[in-house]
């Protein structure tokens, strides 16, 4: 695997793991983002937790990375109403700060598609596994 690819690997499994875990740390962030006409807000904040654990240590393992990865990316497009309720909302409080609109714009127009993309691009598993030496240049 390249090197290039295995560090986003690497910084993919972190920070899915790290937000995952936050979850559970904070719950109470991830709840002023959540729309009100979403029910059981403790529920869906600890069920993406969990899926954000999971998802980021089946990465681990080149055979799940590909489901995994979908999994990454439904998760995401999952959150897409998220984000589209903090754009409605903002100037909305979120962390100890306030997200401005230029702030949640930019969540939804650049950082999630850049989450997707990153996802997309690790989830073929042959991609990711060492080539056999015969193969190398």
């Amino acid at each position: 695997m390249p090197l290039l690819k295995k560090l986003a690997l690497y910084l993919l499994i972190l920070f899915y793991f790290v937000a995952g875990v936050n979850h559970f740390i904070m719950p109470e962030v991830y709840d002023t983002m959540m729309p009100p006409y979403f029910p059981a807000h403790n529920v869906l904040n600890a069920l993406a937790g969990a899926a954000e654990i999971i998802l980021a240590l089946l990465m681990i393992f080149a055979r799940r990375r590909r489901m995994a990865a979908t999994g990454i990316i439904l998760l995401l497009i999952s959150f897409i109403p998220v984000h589209i309720y903090m754009l409605q909302e903002s100037p909305m409080p979120f962390a100890g700060t306030v997200v401005s609109p230029t702030v949640a714009w930019l969540r939804l127009v650049v950082a999630h598609p850049v989450l997707l993309a990153w996802a997309w691009w690790l989830r073929d598993e042959r991609a990711c596994r060492r080539l056999p030496a015969s193969n190398r240049p």
